[in-house]
């Protein structure tokens, strides 16, 4: 069954490159200049989308944690509350920022963490919504957000294959445009819980869907091991300076990472080949240097009976093959050889 998704212009599919979400999120600690600066370095590094996170702070906390006082290194304000709202982007930025990404060329859309967010996102038109790890179990707004017939992209942090399912099941009669990631909410995530191989649980699972990974861990190299084994949408926290304030620089990715990220994505579709084992035309000029052949070992006589001290295996490549050895054994010399002479068929009579 062919899987594929679209957004916007570009089809996702397991022959094709990934696609890159940078992950911004709130890294750019509420200043709309920092996000247009993100999205600029984004589209350097070759990224296809970039992604924000929208909140409707009153209405997603309880009133006890909206005003619980949040005052560390991290903090934009006194209570947890006013942190929020510090960071948050109203319609006005978001307005600016899609005309923005639609100058460099870039995919632009959001994390709806509740109803209201949703809403706000589809009176924007983003081309797509994603769902946080957070909301694998918000059933109601999983379908609320399927309703709006836009691809829909759902993170997998903290569930069991139920909950998953439970998803799927929740968003494909409604909306069939569904991509579901591996995720592991740890921030940053150790190599040891990444469980790559869920990819493929999810891929022979869900064989309708395309299969991706939000990667939470600090490095670089776990994206090519995730699209070998089928990942075809990544997501990637993405940042201008990892020792900016606030909780995600850390193991965001700068322009460097995020550029190397793309570049081996790419490399490795490319590398992975059609799995036809064949000789090209690169390989040549090497294995004539490196490949052996059969010669003679010594001076030899016509009329000569062949054994297998009489034949040396030398190289350049350029004559009969040592697999050909049995052929020549047991053969007789037609005219007199010299040593090191290529061993042909023509110079050899049937065996005595």
């Amino acid at each position: 069954m062919d899987r594929t998704l679209q957004i916007e212009s570009t089809q996702i599919h397991d022959a094709g490159d990934c696609y890159v979400i940078a992950e911004i999120g709130h890294n750019h600690q509420g200043n709309l200049e920092t996000a247009k600066e993100l999205f600029r370095a984004a589209r350097e590094c070759g990224v296809n989308a970039v992604k924000l996170q929208k909140r409707d702070n009153r209405s997603l906390y309880t009133r006890e944690m909206y005003d619980k006082p949040y005052e560390n290194e991290n903090s934009f304000g006194a209570t947890y509350g006013q942190h929020r709202e510090f960071l948050e982007f109203g319609k006005s930025e978001y307005k600016e920022l899609q005309r923005f990404a639609r100058e460099l060329g870039l995919t632009f859309f959001a994390t709806a963490f509740d109803f209201r967010s949703a809403d706000f996102l589809a009176e924007l038109n983003t081309p797509a919504f994603k769902i946080a790890s957070g909301d694998l179990r918000n059933i109601p707004l999983l379908k609320y957000v399927a309703a709006f017939q836009r691809p829909v992209i759902v993170s997998t942090g903290g569930g069991t294959i139920e909950d998953v399912q439970r998803a799927y099941d929740a968003v494909m009669p409604i909306n069939s445009q569904l991509s579901i990631l591996q995720c592991t909410a740890g921030y940053p995530c150790a190599f040891e819980e990444m469980n790559l191989r869920v990819i493929t649980t999810f891929r022979e699972r869900f064989p309708d869907v395309v299969i991706g990974l939000s990667s939470h861990d600090s490095g670089i190299a776990m994206v090519v091991a995730a699209y070998i084994l089928g990942a075809r949408i990544v997501e990637k926290h993405f940042t201008l300076n990892r020792a900016m304030k606030g909780t995600d620089h850390a193991f965001s990715l700068e322009r460097g990472g995020m550029r190397r990220v793309v570049r081996d994505l790419q490399r490795v579709r490319l590398a992975l080949g059609d799995g036809q084992k064949s000789t090209y035309r690169s390989e040549v000029a090497p294995l004539l240097k490196m490949g052996k052949k059969l010669v003679v070992a010594a001076d030899l006589p016509a009329n000569h009976v062949m054994r297998g001290e009489d034949i040396a295996i030398k190289s350049p490549s350029d004559g009969l093959a040592p697999y050909e050895l049995d052929r020549v054994i047991g053969k007789i010399t037609r005219r007199p050889l010299k040593q090191d002479e290529n061993i042909a068929i023509e110079d050899l009579d049937g065996s005595r």
